[in-house]
């Protein structure tokens, strides 16, 4: 077995994972100028997942514009940009990279490998993506906001293979098992590593392959050595 390149998830993988008092806290700050309570608006965010994920709402105006409405209230424009204001800023909290990340990817790029990262996400994150500090590192980008599909939609393994130049049997992909993205890597050809980080049991993930019975590895540094002696990956 050898691999030519390395796909991972996104939330949950190369960040840190998400308990539900975070969740709640940034969806209070952003529910706050609109005069929602917080848990109704936890609940329109998390209704609305599946559409958000796909871009189905519009931009992020759009989006909280849709989502109050759906609440009860119709903001004004003062209104609509605070609310906005406030989950791009909760949301750009979440970008932040697990210690290890960063020279995991520069680590994995310096053998020889291409990187992809492929993720359910929403519109805040296809903003953000070319200010990150992995940004530079990674070989191709998919984002289920810009492609109209989710995981384990094949096709979003396949073109994130496509636009590596990596045929689906030479990828490893890396993920929290959320989206049932492992099961879906493995059912195009990859070889699919979960990460079981220290933190991945508080991890508020949507439809997680909590018993995913392939291989896995602890932390992202371990995605290294699993790249250099694939023996070594635990299972």
């Amino acid at each position: 077995m050898s691999f030519s390149a390395v796909i991972f998830d996104f939330f949950g993988t190369l960040t840190p994972s998400v308990p539900t008092d975070v969740w709640d806290e940034h969806a209070a700050r952003s529910a706050a100028p609109l005069g929602i309570p917080m848990r109704q608006w936890r609940q329109a965010l998390d209704e609305s997942f599946a559409d958000r994920a796909v871009g189905a709402l519009g931009d992020l105006t759009e989006t909280i514009r849709a989502l109050a409405r759906s609440c009860g209230v119709d903001p004004d424009d003062e209104t609509l940009a605070a609310a906005v204001a406030a989950r791009r800023a909760s949301q750009r909290e979440l970008f932040v990279f697990r210690e290890d990340a960063v020279d995991t990817l520069e680590r994995l790029r310096g053998d020889g490998l291409r990187i992809g990262v492929l993720s359910d996400c929403t519109v805040e994150l296809a903003e953000a993506w070319p200010s990150l500090a992995i940004a530079p590192l990674v070989d191709a980008v998919v984002l289920s906001c810009r492609e109209g599909r989710r995981k384990p939609d094949p096709e979003l393994f396949r073109q994130v293979a496509a636009q590596l130049g990596t045929p689906t049997g030479e990828c490893l992909y890396v993920g929290d098992g959320g989206g049932s993205e492992l099961s879906g890597a493995s059912a195009q050809g990859m070889t699919a590593v979960m990460l079981r980080a220290d933190d991945w049991a508080v991890n508020d993930a949507h439809a997680r392959e909590d018993d995913w019975p392939g291989p896995f590895v602890s932390t992202l540094s371990e995605v290294v050595s699993a790249v250099r002696d694939p023996s070594l990956i635990t299972r």
